[in-house]
């Protein structure tokens, strides 16, 4: 087989492959690689199957999330591929990347307790050669929203319950405030970290936001809203932009203010904001798993648009580390949070 796994590429290969790739997003861009680089326990790497000129067929992009160094890091550190795998649809993609992923799982195995895949588009074609390597399939749902209407069947498309609060958050003055400095993208953070705290959930260092505003903000691949209410900050918004999409990355608004549905306010003018900048599509970025309760996929029905069920491949390299680290994480959560 002419074919080799390689863990480096040269960026104008790199960028060629996403850039004709018609399932790529924002994850797969060297700009968001140096993203996470640059991030305190976070760790990305490269994979890709490549042939004899050099041309990738797969990539594979793991990110190395660690919650606590030093002896703990065993018990705490999984691989995140964020954006999905890429590959070509034809047999000898398929290929690709069964030679890539076990040449992963030989190197994964030594570090981490498990690699999640999140699928952001549809993954189907791949899930022969996902399981064949140990990568069960698990169920999870997305709200898409498709941009490429007009403004009215956008609202016309929303739940009663949606309208209803985007005219109650304009009754109350709702704004939005893009966020143009870092000394306001600290605001945010200290509103996301408050919820975070609130619900006993980690929460990645403000270096992860740091680098994203810093990074992408210039290459307009991501947009960031602080949202007021009678001029106090209420809420934020994080968004990534790339090759038309928006995803939804990271939302929340103070309890004081729920009234005032900022939240479904900053997602009304999120998706105004993309009509009328050429984005087609809207992505939730996630809406739980099917038959289980989850608040927050009852918030993103309010907006239509279409629940799709791509789901996710996990990997478990050490069974049995997992499950005391699985018992571990939740005593930190009840002592520590």
């Amino acid at each position: 087989m002419d074919l080799k796994v390689v863990r480096t590429l040269p960026k104008k290969i790199w960028r060629d492959f996403i850039d004709k790739h018609d399932q790529s997003n924002i994850f797969h861009t060297p700009e968001m690689f140096d993203v996470f680089k640059n991030t305190e326990g976070h760790t990305p790497m490269l994979w890709a199957a490549v042939d004899k000129t050099g041309v990738p067929l797969a990539l594979f992009l793991p990110v190395y999330v660690t919650l606590k160094d030093g002896l703990l890091q065993w018990l705490t550190t999984r691989a995140v591929v964020y954006g999905g795998i890429l590959c070509h649809s034809n047999q000898r993609g398929i290929d690709a990347l069964g030679l890539l992923l076990q040449n992963y799982r030989n190197e994964a195995k030594k570090n981490i307790l498990f690699t999640e895949i999140r699928n952001l588009s549809d993954a189907t074609e791949l899930q022969t050669v996902l399981q064949k390597h140990i990568f069960t399939y698990e169920d999870h749902l997305n709200y898409l929203i498709n941009l490429n209407t007009s403004q009215d069947e956008l609202w016309q498309q929303m739940r009663k319950s949606g309208k209803k609060s985007v005219k109650v958050a304009r009754k109350k003055n709702v704004a939005i405030e893009e966020m143009t400095t870092l000394e306001q993208l600290d605001i945010a953070y200290s509103i996301i970290l408050e919820t975070y705290n609130r619900l006993h959930v980690p929460l990645a260092s403000v270096n992860l936001f740091r680098n994203v505003f810093e990074l992408l903000s210039p290459k307009g691949m991501c947009r960031f809203l602080l949202i007021k209410v009678d001029n106090q900050y209420a809420g934020a918004r994080l968004t990534l932009t790339y090759k038309h999409r928006i995803i939804a990355w990271y939302a929340t608004t103070k309890r004081e203010f729920s009234s005032c549905r900022p939240n479904e306010f900053s997602v009304w003018n999120m998706l105004e904001w993309g009509q009328e900048n050429d984005y087609h599509l809207f992505d939730f970025g996630g809406a739980g798993k099917p038959n289980e309760p989850y608040g927050p996929r009852d918030f993103k029905a309010k907006f239509g648009g279409d629940l799709v069920n791509y789901g996710r491949n996990v990997c478990v390299h050490h069974p049995h580390l997992l499950k005391m680290s699985k018992a571990g994480f939740e005593i930190t959560r009840r002592f520590y949070f």
